[in-house]
């Protein structure tokens, strides 16, 4: 077997491979000995069909498909050999290509076209500028992330007067002319909220009740909302549309939440026992975790930006469009030529930019270990936890949701990728000249509307 090179341009060529007959002939002859072995032809015994017999029922399918492994593994071998950097896969050639009959020929030549990715470096010095925002953590930002806090560890207290937002609980029966309906709806544990009354009239009823009050209001000016009757009244919405009625409450409980105190024990609840041991030091903790999470939000806009900077680095680069048309094409049933035109400049600045990444990772010997993506799923894990205001969660727990999160191939392949570009930007950053900016968080945001 021989395969011949033929360079069209700089990212073009063919591969011309040439098959003789000893190339093939023993593995066809083992496939025909096996066919025989298993074919099942009336007149025969098993594995007694004459080898003569087979060849000629399935000669030419045995070496059609011998001679389409042979090619595929030797040209793999060549082009993994002449380390060609290959874009896409190899294409049967559309031009050069001889006529091939099985029936008369033993020798062939295939002709295939390969794409190959332009020949470039990635040389970052500090000659090259990548803006870079730091984004200044507000006392404003640090009071609601202590109101978070606050809130969450707060606990609900039985009260004797009533406020707008606490919640009432009673025994609710419908009235008729100002006297309570016998036949009408009764309920023993009917709960309403003040504040969610549309109606201030309505409202005012509520507001300065104690226990032992008895209210007479009217769900349908109170709530005008047949979603919100029919759930304090618990009766179908299309019931609550027919309920015009006064209804008395006796007011039984009245629970209201108390927020929770700046003190240790709100401390203990959020960050660990004994971990922070003041009002300062708990704001002080709680701006570290905002500085964590809004740099998060810098480096991803640093990718951004450096990748921008890079693809413009590197706009000169030529790529063979028609063979990774032709391919896009033939590879992906569902691709039209059209979908193919439209998508073809994003395909190609996606491309690009995967070069410029595998010749950094090359050029750096960047690696990802296991412990690097461990530890990336237990960053997840607790950013998760902390968009529901649960920061401070002990290692077990991390470890655990960790180790859930890797039992999926898909997720760790995707963290993989996630920390070998993040190992990228960071090789970036230390490269080049950075043109920091100190931005407030509304400034930063207004970043992403262009």
């Amino acid at each position: 077997m021989n395969i011949v090179r033929k360079d069209i341009d700089q990212v073009n060529l063919t591969l011309t491979v040439e098959i003789t007959k000893s190339d093939y002939a023993e593995n066809v002859d083992k496939k025909i000995r096996e066919y025989r072995k298993k074919a099942n032809i009336p007149g025969f015994r098993p594995g007694m069909v004459p080898a003569s017999l087979v060849k000629k029922m399935y000669g030419k399918a045995i070496i059609a498909e011998e001679i389409n492994k042979l090619v595929s593994d030797e040209l793999f071998k060549y082009i993994r050999e002449n380390k060609i950097n290959m874009l896409g896969e190899p294409m049967p050639n559309e031009d050069d290509q001889k006529t091939i009959n099985f029936d008369t020929q033993e020798e062939f030549e295939l002709t295939f076209d390969v794409a190959v990715a332009p020949d470039f470096d990635v040389a970052l010095s500090k000659n090259d500028t990548i803006p870079n925002y730091s984004i200044a953590v507000s006392d404003e930002m640090i009071d609601n992330q202590v109101k978070t806090h606050t809130s969450r560890y707060g606990k609900y207290i039985q009260e004797e007067l009533v406020e707008e937002k606490d919640m009432v609980k009673g025994a609710l029966l419908e009235l008729a002319n100002g006297i309570v309906n016998e036949n009408g709806i009764k309920l023993d544990d009917a709960t309403l909220t003040p504040s969610y009354i549309k109606d201030e009239a309505q409202k005012a009823l509520f507001v300065g009740a104690t226990i032992g009050s008895v209210i007479t209001f009217n769900p349908q000016l109170a709530f005008q909302s047949e979603v919100e009757i029919s759930s304090l009244l618990k009766i179908s919405k299309e019931e609550a549309k027919n309920i015009t009625a006064d209804f008395q409450i006796t007011v039984e409980g009245i629970t209201r939440y108390h927020e929770a105190e700046i003190n240790q024990e709100l401390f203990d609840k959020v960050y660990g026992e004994g971990i922070v041991s003041n009002e300062a030091e708990f704001r002080a903790k709680i701006k570290e975790g905002i500085l964590e999470t809004l740099s998060n939000d810098s480096d991803y806009k640093f990718g951004e930006d450096a990748r921008n900077v890079l693809l413009a680095k590197f706009d000169h680069l030529v790529f063979p469009e028609n063979m990774l048309k032709r391919w896009l094409l033939e590879s992906n049933e569902k691709m039209t030529a059209e979908a193919v035109e439209d998508e073809y400049p994003k395909i190609i600045s996606d491309l690009k930019w995967q070069l410029v990444k595998d010749k950094l990772v090359k050029a750096n010997e960047i690696k990802v270990e296991a412990e690097d993506i461990t530890l990336y799923a237990r960053k997840i894990a607790a950013a998760q936890f902390a968009q529901y205001g649960m920061v401070g969660m002990g290692d077990d727990i991390l470890d655990n949701y960790a180790k859930d999160m890797l039992k999926k191939e898909d997720t760790v392949k995707g963290i993989a990728e996630r920390v070998a570009e993040n190992k990228i930007f960071q090789i970036i950053k230390n490269t080049v000249s950075l043109d920091t900016k100190e931005v407030t968080v509304e400034e930063f945001n207004k970043l992403f509307e262009a």
